[in-house]
């Protein structure tokens, strides 16, 4: 019987001239497009330099300044009230002013994020300028082993080493991805199946619950395996970024993800009547979800009560794990834990899809 259902599920995707052109057009579009649009590393900030001393060692922090790949130099204004006149009109992010060997880093916090990143760099380049004006000074002093390490130190990265955003932000849209096609298309055809009336024929039939939820839920499964393939594939392509760890894991956790938000899609779609009412209510909760999942942001940046919500956040399981995985070479061991909370919330949300379907209106 199940074998029937799932078999007219995939004749009413054949059949809709719309639905199979989204599911594989949108993945295409999102890996070619969103890693290089959704990328937090913050460039192009515009500079203005107010340089009092005018001596050898400020002239050469301007020239590193305009090396930076950071920074835009915006040039030397006169004085600091000509430069502030900038920052009002938007034509400067930040200045620097330096004075009588003092340094003044002033930045425009309208944009938060890029002002205090901004900043960071900026005293990045003044820490490294002046602690190797202060070696160079004892060097011709002093043999001390100290200073030769200060001289010497370097930074090792041991994973994603280009420091490349695009690598941190595939595997999110991985799960970008298998949320929208395993979650909203599941209560959207549920709820366009009652809005149309043929639900009603499924009803009248001896099928049960189990059945009639699986075959909603297996066509989407498999539509969502094939575009993690088909993301995978993408992401060697074009960007060379390939999984460092045990691919199997990866479709282990796309598996379990895609069973929970397939699972809440028809909990959504059996308490909505309309597609508008699904539609809402399934963005409502993914938005929340998204947000305080730590694709974007850390979770630890969060308030207290903000990161306990990660503790039933299933997206928060599925970011740590995959990049784990994904960045890392992490095995199984590495993310145990992630697993067995994503299989716990997927089924619980799959039992609860099950008992909240009612076969008679």
């Amino acid at each position: 019987m199940i074998k029937y259902l799932i078999q007219k599920e995939f004749l009413q995707i054949r059949r809709n001239s719309f639905m199979p052109k989204i599911i594989f057009i949108f993945p295409i579009m999102v890996m070619c497009i969103m890693p290089w649009v959704m990328n937090q590393e913050v460039k192009n900030i515009r500079v203005d330099v107010v340089d009092m001393d005018r001596t050898t060692h400020s002239q050469q922090l301007v020239h590193q300044i305009e090396a930076s790949n950071y920074f835009i130099f915006n040039g030397q204004k006169a004085t600091y009230q000509e430069a502030l006149k900038d920052i009002e009109t938007s034509q400067a992010d930040i200045i620097l002013e330096i004075r009588d060997g003092k340094y003044l880093i002033a930045a425009n916090a309208v944009n938060g994020t890029k002002g205090s990143i901004g900043s960071a760099y900026l005293s990045q380049i003044l820490v490294d300028k002046l602690t190797s004006k202060q070696v160079d000074k004892l060097i011709p002093e002093t043999n001390n082993s100290s200073t030769r390490q200060l001289v010497d130190s370097s930074t090792i990265l041991l994973y994603n080493q280009h420091q490349d955003y695009k690598v941190f932000m595939i595997p999110a849209l991985m799960g970008i991805l298998m949320m929208m096609l395993c979650g909203f298309l599941p209560a959207l055809n549920i709820v366009g199946e009652k809005e149309k009336g043929t639900i009603e024929q499924i009803n009248v039939t001896p099928v049960s619950k189990w059945s009639f939820i699986l075959a909603k839920l297996i066509p989407y499964w498999i539509i969502g395996l094939v575009v993690l393939s088909l993301c995978l594939v993408l992401s060697w392509l074009i960007y060379g970024v390939t999984c460092q760890g045990p691919l199997w894991l990866v479709y282990l956790l796309a598996i379990l993800l895609a069973l929970f938000f397939s699972s809440f899609g028809l909990i959504v779609s059996n308490y909505s009547d309309t597609m508008q009412q699904a539609m809402l209510v399934m963005w409502f909760f993914v938005v929340c979800l998204l947000l305080l999942s730590g694709l974007f942001t850390p979770v630890r940046s969060m308030p207290d009560w903000a990161y306990l919500t990660t503790y039933v956040n299933p997206m928060h399981y599925f970011a740590d794990a995959i990049r784990t995985v994904f960045v890392r070479g992490g095995t199984f061991q590495s993310i145990a834990h992630q697993v067995f909370a994503l299989m716990g919330i997927s089924s619980f949300m799959g039992i609860w899809a099950v008992r909240s379907y009612r076969k008679n209106y």
